[in-house]
């Protein structure tokens, strides 16, 4: 389970980067999900500093302490989204990659159940001291794996973005074919 923490790892930093970068997207959707806008305003940069930290140093020591914290951040993330969609339905968007119109789904909280599963395992496991010594476990010096991560990290960014995207777009044009006249 090695593969989908360090998958876990990569979102954090890019999802964590991209509210640094951009926080308005991230603080409408928190204020237009939970109010307080001020406390809110102040927040997200600071959360997004850590989770980006977070991403950083459990990809380069994946220990149990670390792994942990990623799979709570997950279950957090996770959670969050099955609170807001069964509330209010979809935000208009989580922020999360740093573009304005990617609403969370169901989606997202099935992911990231998934993702909380797996630094859990690796909290259980401990697969090594720091990224060095589980790459050097890994065939050919992990390089395959690195590869595989990348590859696994930009097909859940894309399904957290394209596909989010167009699950609203499909919702819109459902609304106004149903409120077209007959």
């Amino acid at each position: 389970m090695i593969g989908p923490y360090l998958i876990a790892c990569c979102l954090l930093v890019l999802a964590g980067a991209a509210k640094t970068i951009r926080p308005a997207n991230t603080v409408r959707a928190l204020s237009a999900a939970i109010g307080w806008r001020r406390v809110v305003g102040v927040a997200v940069p600071v959360l997004a500093a850590a989770e980006l930290a977070l991403g950083v140093v459990g990809f380069l020591w994946p220990v149990p302490a670390l792994a942990m914290a990623i799979a709570v951040s997950y279950l957090v993330f996770a959670g969050f989204v099955v609170l807001i969609s069964m509330r209010h339905g979809a935000l208009s968007s989580c922020g999360c990659f740093g573009t304005p119109d990617t609403p969370a789904t169901w989606l997202h909280a099935a992911i990231n159940m998934f993702l909380a599963a797996s630094a859990l395992v690796v909290a259980l496991d401990r697969p090594g001291a720091d990224i060095v010594s589980v790459l050097r476990a890994q065939p050919w010096r992990g390089i395959p794996m690195l590869a595989a991560v990348g590859v696994g990290t930009w097909l859940v960014v894309l399904a957290f973005s394209t596909m989010a995207q167009l699950s609203a777009v499909r919702r819109t044009l459902v609304r106004r074919v149903e409120g077209s006249p007959p």
